[in-house]
């Protein structure tokens, strides 16, 4: 049931690499080292153009240090995590710095996209995951009574985030960061690596960033997955210095019909059905993933206006029917 929300897979043939844990490879004379496994949960990947190899797989290891230190953080599933304990009491003194700092970024996108963006859902994705694994549930849906509670509860104001604690204004509120923080963990592992000197990186932390290009000189190459068939390739971007995200609802369905996702309108409850998949390009992955999870949520005339507010983001939109609206036209 519980499939990943993002499918991006890096366009391997187009780019001239095979995406092997620490492969050591050659991209038209420049040596490339690929290490693949999994962050919080998602499918991950770095590749790295680096005439050392052995330098590389350091580089690697300290990149890996740095998510093992922000799943710490953010995961909701170590009983252990900053983000658990904080849901668990509802509040938390003495912070993690960069939980306060993507709990503040989360906030500030979820002003500035008129509430599409909330990481407060996270009740209802407790009320919609519990409905439907439980057997012989009503293939109809959490009752209304039930959506509206857990909808009660969902509102990114009635989050309070000081450097010196987070806390809810309600009893019963949680906070999710799946839709920003695959892209918060991309952007701080490619800053890490810039600041070791490296120009040539593409980090898949969850989400993509590209840091300069590949070591042919040629932008990096990703493929957008088939929302109907995430196993197939249905378009390439090209990325230089920049971020993708894509958020799908195909990507969690609570029911085999997929009537029911992990996509959630915050100003209703229910599940949004607006688009099959939405790809977001921005300068950093954290923008990306969450933009691509706000606009995935609201019909396209809310979309156009919230992309208004972030000037120079682009956004690919995949109808149930299978066409595609480009944002900026």
């Amino acid at each position: 049931m519980l499939t990943r929300r993002r499918f991006l897979a890096i366009g391997a043939a187009a780019a001239g690499l095979s995406l092997l844990p620490h492969r050591l490879l050659r991209a038209e004379g420049v040596p490339v080292r690929v290490w693949r496994g999994v962050a919080l949960g998602a499918d991950a990947s770095l590749t790295i153009a680096h005439p050392d190899p052995a330098e590389a797989d350091r580089l690697i290891a300290l990149s890996l240090e740095e998510v093992a230190r922000l799943e710490r953080v953010f995961s909701l599933y170590r009983p252990d995590s900053a983000l658990r304990r904080l849901n668990r009491d509802g509040w938390l003194d003495a912070p993690p710095a960069d939980l306060v700092r993507l709990l503040s970024e989360a906030a500030a996108f979820g002003r500035g996209t008129g509430g599409a963006f909330d990481p407060t859902v996270q009740p209802l994705w407790q009320l919609y995951a519990g409905h439907f694994e439980r057997d012989n549930t009503d293939p109809a849906g959490p009752p209304k009574n039930a959506v509206r509670a857990a909808r009660a509860l969902v509102d990114v104001h009635a989050l309070q985030v000081e450097p010196g604690r987070v806390a809810f204004a309600s009893k019963g509120m949680a906070v999710t960061l799946n839709g920003i923080a695959q892209g918060y963990i991309t952007d701080r592992v490619t800053e890490r690596l810039k600041a070791e000197g490296m120009g040539n990186v593409l980090v898949d932390m969850g989400e993509l960033r590209a840091l300069g290009h590949h070591p042919s000189g040629r932008p990096w190459t990703v493929g957008l997955a088939d929302p109907t068939n995430p196993d197939r390739s249905t378009a390439t971007v090209e990325l230089t210095d920049g971020a993708m995200a894509t958020s799908g609802g195909y990507g969690t369905r609570f029911d085999a019909a997929g009537r029911f996702t992990h996509l959630f309108d915050p100003a209703s409850g229910a599940c949004a059905a607006h688009w099959l998949a939405v790809t977001v390009q921005a300068a950093d992955a954290t923008t990306a993933d969450a933009l691509s999870t706000a606009l995935s949520v609201v019909p396209a005339d809310r979309a156009m206006a919230i992309l208004a507010a972030y000037p120079g983001v682009t956004a690919r939109f995949t109808r149930p029917d299978g066409r595609i609206l480009r944002l900026p036209a």
